[in-house]
């Protein structure tokens, strides 16, 4: 399309990609998720780049994702990783200590009483 055969200088390109009205920002990504239907797409330590052409974004992931069984891990409003069937392991810690009982007990009393913490703590009384 450009000819030459060696390629176009980098400045060069920006600066043609910029008469084009085309910014491109690279973005210091820790993680990224793609969730499908079928399956979750982990990208960790990927390179990304935003390309804003016209108001048009595109984003552009380059790294070897991990693949995980959609709904496996969920990320909670705070970022951290809830993978205890959306209740937050600081809740069954809590659970588990005020009534004496395992981790597993506490979720088990948490998942049958919606997340109430109260009423688990008393069901494992």
């Amino acid at each position: 399309m450009f000819g030459g055969g060696g390629g176009l200088d980098p400045s060069k390109m920006q600066q043609m990609m910029k008469q084009m009205g085309i910014d491109i920002d690279e973005l210091d990504a820790e993680e990224v998720i793609i969730r499908t239907s079928d399956e979750e797409l982990v990208f960790s330590d990927a390179d990304v780049q935003r390309m804003d052409a016209q108001g048009q974004e595109t984003y552009n992931i380059v790294g070897e994702p991990e693949r995980r069984d959609p709904g496996s891990t969920t990320v909670s409003d705070d970022g951290a990783d809830d993978s205890n069937d959306g209740i937050p392991q600081d809740d069954i810690e809590l659970v588990a200590e005020r009534a004496g009982a395992s981790e597993d007990a506490a979720r088990e009393a948490l998942e049958a009483t919606d997340g109430d913490l109260a009423a688990a703590v008393t069901q494992l009384k």
